[in-house]
């Protein structure tokens, strides 16, 4: 796999020095604070994550290698990480959006930490040398292998355990140390963890993660919270006759926790937030322990009118649980633990689908997908939960709940956490049915706005609060969109208005004393498509809040995250290679870059935005010198050593 431009060869690049880090850096943030420029994210998902020194298979976004890769985006002038969901993955199941939403992924444990005497080496170097590999150099990206990262996890966590404890029975002191913060984090949550512990055990027992097909198991945790005497006794069972495997599983929840918080310490001193991804699904595990909170015959899917509707096999809350009088029922006590936990170790959030928090589109879990047609819906198989009826043929969200649901519980849970309803990102990317837009314009929530699609001007002007991107997690790269063909074989990217080279030159080019600067530019984006994509990312950082993919930032074009609706086996695998720092650096020193050079782009982004003001000219002279530097650095990036 090459990018555009580069060999496996040449590994010649200029990168700024030390000292030029520090002036680069302070010229990169003075900019966007002239123009306004608040937030500056990147999508990067937890396995996305490179690695550093031995690699486990998987990344991590809080071990020493993602200090490696924040410390980077930050030198540029980023200042946030969007997160996917970050919970424990389901059996068989490498999607992140069908993660628990409470229990933390343990393959995220920067394992070199537990050899080290911080962790009084409960993990042998030997087995972590034996269960991980030399990190992948050379390639534009690497690839997680899931089943390969399960292994080595297995391997090294049963150890470090099981040291741990012998340690703790000799009283050694840093083990001693270690487990009383064991013990305060379990005084915490340790009835959640005994409940997700026999979890674990019976999805063992039974092979499959779908206590469904549990037999008397399925609901067992319903029974026992009620009080039954036979599920309580059945329940202690399972736990004393499995308590070094449950108790491993804390010890894991405790260690992925406490590297979490540490994480949140050190990029609190940088000043760089993570947007962690609240999910409007959970897992089997989460179903299963608030059984009772969901819908039973119903799932959540995504209305297609020209094809069929997808299929998520997401459970949805029942809206007459949400609420009891002026409390919170089990749904409701469910969705504010799911916020509560997405916002523990985050600054902000993205919160997932947002028509499931108040029009949810339901799909019947019993027919087979077959039935589920492309055009002539079958509203006894599938309706928005408005058309929903209860027996006595009453709308069975007769006191509106659902619509009722942001307003009562996530803003003011938002609200506790220090978020106001503009700060997060408020995916809103549906079918927009009448009830959703209804609330959705009421509550005044911000939107995304695609500048795949938009011109900012138009964006910023209609959505002053939202976020806004270019290409995402579900895209392919930016890089490649102008070779996107219809059903026809036309390429229809161009034909957008908002790639027009006439708009971008103008929008970026307003003053007219930069008129032949405007007009050379016009003529270059025409001609050159890595150019007018590079317009794009000009434009999109005159916005207030915004978004790019890590693929578009290093200039990976031969991968794709993840293709939503389909099962591709590749879908959530592309992974950052170890070495992208040189393989950056060698992108945008080549003839035909594709990595985003921060400094240029932003160079164009300020000139633009100081166009726009009636003052630009006091402008132009008081900020002079950050555009040179600016200026001054772009050349650099583009400089072989």
């Amino acid at each position: 796999m090459r990018i555009f431009g580069i060999n496996s060869t040449i590994n010649f690049q200029r990168r700024p020095t030390k000292d030029e880090e520090v002036d680069l850096k302070a010229a990169v943030n003075k900019a966007y604070d002239i123009m306004g420029t608040e937030e500056r994210a990147v999508i990067t998902h937890g396995s996305c994550f490179p690695a550093l020194g031995r690699d486990t298979y998987i990344g991590s976004p809080y071990g020493k290698s993602a200090r490696e890769y924040v410390k980077f985006l930050n030198l540029y002038g980023f200042n946030a990480m969007q997160l996917g969901p970050g919970g424990e993955l389901q059996k068989g199941n490498v999607s992140p959006y069908n993660s628990s939403a409470f229990a933390k992924n343990r393959l995220f444990i920067d394992l070199e930490e537990l050899t080290t005497d911080k962790y009084d080496h409960i993990l042998s170097k030997e087995t972590f040398n034996k269960v991980t590999r030399m990190p992948v150099t050379g390639k534009d990206y690497d690839m997680t292998d899931f089943a390969e990262a399960e292994n080595t996890y297995n391997i090294a966590l049963k150890e470090s355990y099981k040291t741990f404890l012998q340690k703790l029975h000799k009283n050694n002191p840093k083990a001693i140390k270690l487990n009383n913060e064991f013990n305060n984090f379990l005084k915490l949550q340790n009835s959640r963890l005994n409940d997700e512990g026999i979890f674990k055990i019976l999805s063992k027992y039974y092979g499959t993660d779908d206590f469904r097909q549990w037999g008397e198991d399925e609901k067992l945790i319903s029974e026992y919270k009620n009080g039954n005497n036979d599920a309580i006794n059945r329940y202690h069972k399972i736990e004393y006759e499995n308590l070094f495997e449950i108790e491993q599983y804390k010890f894991e929840q405790f260690i992925a926790t406490k590297q979490i918080k540490e994480n949140k310490e050190w990029r609190d001193k940088l000043g760089f937030k993570y947007i962690n991804d609240l999910l409007v699904g959970c897992s089997k595990m989460d179903e299963w322990r608030y059984r009772d909170a969901f819908l039973k015959d119903w799932e959540m899917g995504a209305r297609e009118n020209n094809s069929p509707s997808q299929r998520w096999h997401i459970p949805v809350i029942d809206p007459k649980k949400i609420m009891l009088g002026d409390e919170l029922n089990i749904g409701g006590k469910f969705l504010k633990e799911k916020i509560d936990f997405a916002l523990e170790f985050s600054e902000n959030i993205r919160v997932d689908h947002v028509m499931g928090l108040i029009e949810p589109y339901l799909m019947a879990k019993h027919p087979d997908d077959s039935e589920f047609q492309t055009k002539h819906k079958n509203n006894d198989i599938e309706m928005y939960i408005s058309q929903l009826k209860d027996e006595n043929g009453n709308e069975y969200d007769f006191y509106w709940d659902y619509p009722k649901l942001i307003e009562r519980i996530i803003l003011p849970s938002f609200k506790e956490h220090g978020i106001t309803k503009d700060l997060p990102m408020w995916e809103d990317i549906c079918s927009y049915p009448d009830r959703f837009k209804m609330v959705y314009n009421q509550l005044e929530l911000p939107r995304i706005s695609f500048l795949d699609w938009e011109k900012a001007e138009d964006a910023v002007k209609n959505n002053p609060n939202g976020w806004f991107i270019l290409g995402n997690h579900d895209t392919i790269p930016a890089m490649n969109y102008l070779q996107r063909k219809d059903g026809k074989g036309q390429e229809y990217t161009k034909t957008q208005g908002a790639w027009n080279p006439l708009y971008l030159a103008g929008y970026l080019h307003q003053n007219e004393n930069r008129a032949d600067e405007r007009n050379a530019y016009c003529e270059k984006i025409a001609n050159n498509d890595r150019e007018l994509v590079f317009a794009k990312f000009s434009e999109l950082m005159t916005t207030p809040k915004f978004q790019i993919s890590f693929d578009d930032m290093l200039g990976i074009t031969d991968a794709i995250y993840n293709i939503p609706g389909s099962s591709r086996e590749d879908n959530w695998k592309e992974r950052i290679p170890s070495d992208f720092l040189d393989r950056y650096y060698e992108n945008l020193s080549s003839e035909n870059p594709t990595a985003l050079n921060i400094p240029e782009l932003l160079k164009t982004a300020l000139q633009a935005k100081m166009d726009m003001s009636p003052d630009r000219d006091e402008l132009y002279e008081k900020y002079q010198p950050i555009i040179d530097k600016l200026d001054h650095y772009a050349n650099i990036l583009k400089e072989p050593d």
